[in-house]
Order: structure tokens, then C-alpha cells, then sequence
């Protein structure tokens, strides 16, 4: 019976270690961004004439990045849409590479 005993205090002591490590882990993570560069900023309204915020939001073959890769939200993102699609329409963005 002792040896049982002996095993059981082992796996314990590995546990108390692993949440260990998991705590310092956890302590050490970077904080994620919690609003995107529009809610950040408070703008309303995406601009269609602001080419360099639009092409950092485009591959380079002239898709659109999605949310996750851009980082907005999906408000924003929406709008995001939109604003490249006018300019897009006004020949200030290209539809393709």
C-alpha cells in the first residue's frame, strides 16, 4: 500500500508544477488589441478618398484582407467594404493586380 501512496504524492507534486508553469504563462502573454484602428480612432465614417489606410486593408493582388488578418471589426469591416468598392468605382483603387 505504501507504494500506491508514494505514486499518488508524485502526481501531486508534477500537477502543482504544470499549474506552476501555466501561471507564469499566462503572466507573460502580451494583451490583445480590444477595438480595431476605426473604433480606436472614434471615426464614423470610412473615408473612400483615404487611399493609404484602404491599400494597407489589400492584398497586393487587390483582395480585401479579412477581419481576422485586418483586425477590424465587423462594423468596420463593413464599411471597409463599402469605402473600397466606391473607390474602386472612382478608379482609385485597382480591382485586380
Amino acid at each position: 500500500m505504501a507504494e500506491y501512496e508514494r505514486r499518488d504524492d508524485r502526481r501531486g507534486d508534477r500537477g502543482e508544477r504544470r499549474n506552476d508553469r501555466n501561471d507564469n504563462a499566462r503572466k507573460l502573454a502580451v494583451p490583445q488589441q480590444t477595438q480595431c484602428r476605426f473604433c480606436r480612432r472614434g471615426e464614423e465614417y470610412v473615408d473612400y478618398k483615404d487611399i493609404e489606410t484602404l491599400q494597407k486593408l489589400l492584398t497586393h493582388r487587390g483582395k480585401i484582407y479579412s477581419r481576422k488578418r485586418s483586425g477590424n471589426c465587423a462594423g468596420c469591416q463593413r464599411k471597409v467594404k463599402n469605402a473600397i468598392k466606391r473607390a474602386r468605382f472612382m478608379a482609385l483603387l485597382p480591382f485586380t493586380a
